[in-house]
C-alpha cells in the first residue's frame, strides 16, 4: 500500500486535492479523517495528523489541543451516522508502512458479537474483496458523515 516514502499517511496527504471522499471525510489545518482501509466495519474512522510524526509526545501544542475536540466530534460523528453503542478510540501505529500517529474511532455496534468487542475488534482489519467495506460503501459514508460534520 505504500510507495517510495513508506509512510501511507503522508503518500495520501501528498495528494490530497486528488483523493476520494473516503481518505478526506473531514479535514483542519492540523488532522484528516479517513475511513479505515480493509476493513470489514462499515464507519471505522481514522484520524491523522496532516504532518508526519510518529509518537503522541511528538505532537505540537496545537496539534494536541484540537485532538481531544476531534475525538469527541467523530463519536458524536459515529452515534448519529451509524447508531452505534460505544465508540472505541486507539492508537498502536506500528504496523509497517502505518507507524505514522493515528487514532482509530471504531464504532461498537449494539449487535457486535462478544468475540470482536474490545482489542479483539481489530480481527475486522486486513480484510479484503468481499469481506471488505467497498470503496464505493466508503466513499456514501463519508459523505453522510460530511453532512453531519458541517
Amino acid at each position: 500500500m505504500t510507495t517510495s516514502t513508506g509512510c501511507y499517511t503522508c503518500e495520501q496527504e501528498a495528494r490530497f486535492d486528488t483523493l476520494p471522499p473516503r481518505e478526506r471525510i473531514a479535514v483542519d489545518g492540523h488532522w484528516r479523517v479517513t475511513h479505515a482501509i480493509g476493513t470489514a466495519l462499515p464507519g471505522w474512522l481514522v484520524l491523522v495528523p496532516r504532518r508526519h510524526v510518529t509518537e503522541i509526545a511528538a505532537l505540537t501544542d496545537a496539534e494536541a489541543s484540537a485532538l481531544g475536540a476531534w475525538q469527541v466530534r467523530l463519536s458524536r460523528a459515529l452515534h448519529a451516522v451509524t447508531g452505534c453503542a460505544k465508540t472505541y478510540v486507539v492508537q498502536f501505529a506500528e504496523l509497517e508502512g502505518f507507524q505514522h500517529v493515528h487514532f482509530h474511532l471504531v464504532p461498537r455496534m449494539e449487535d457486535l458479537p462478544r468475540e470482536l468487542r474490545g482489542r479483539r475488534v481489530f480481527d475486522l482489519l486486513g480484510r479484503t474483496g468481499d469481506d471488505a467495506v467497498s470503496a464505493g460503501r466508503m466513499d456514501e459514508i463519508a459523505v453522510e458523515f460530511g453532512r453531519f460534520l458541517q
